[in-house]
């Protein structure tokens, strides 16, 4: 990956939907060479996709909150029932695991406390495994970088 790549991906970073000429008069290259290139990065796998960025106030889901999950074993089937639990659940965005005192961070857009209430007696207590959670909600949004590009 080259410089050039580079310029690509800052500028793919910053507007997804660029058309291929708008993008290779940004980065200073004609239409065919960026076009090559571009497809060159999604073949590699260093571009994995193309995405749209919600709103979450604007649909109904204005708090964002991170949840640390303690499990009380930590065998590949618990674990693995776990995390398939984690990943059908609509309010969870992200959900890494971590090292450290917890198992897991959890990130998940809610309502309100009430919503959040919700999400965390009837989904997250009922998981297989789940021995104790900490949660933080946020206040705002400071920075958010979706892909970094070097």
């Amino acid at each position: 990956m080259d410089a050039t790549d580079r310029r690509i991906l800052r500028a793919l970073a910053r507007r997804a939907r660029l058309t291929n000429a708008e993008l290779a008069e940004e980065v200073g290259l004609s239409p065919s060479p960026c076009w090559t290139r571009v497809k060159r990065l999604e073949q590699s796998g260093v571009i994995q996709g193309y995405h749209a960025l919600l709103d979450q106030a604007a649909l109904g889901l204005p708090e964002t909150v991170f949840v640390e999950v303690m499990m009380e074993r930590h065998d590949d089937e618990h674990l693995r029932r776990f995390e398939e639990a984690v990943a059908a659940m609509p309010e969870v965005l992200e959900c890494w695991l971590v090292t450290g005192e917890y198992d897991y961070v959890l990130k998940a857009a809610v309502g309100g406390t009430a919503d959040y209430e919700r999400l965390l007696r009837e989904k997250i207590y009922r998981l297989p495994g789940v021995r104790h959670t900490r949660t933080a909600f946020t206040l705002r949004c400071l920075k958010r970088v979706l892909s970094p590009v070097p």
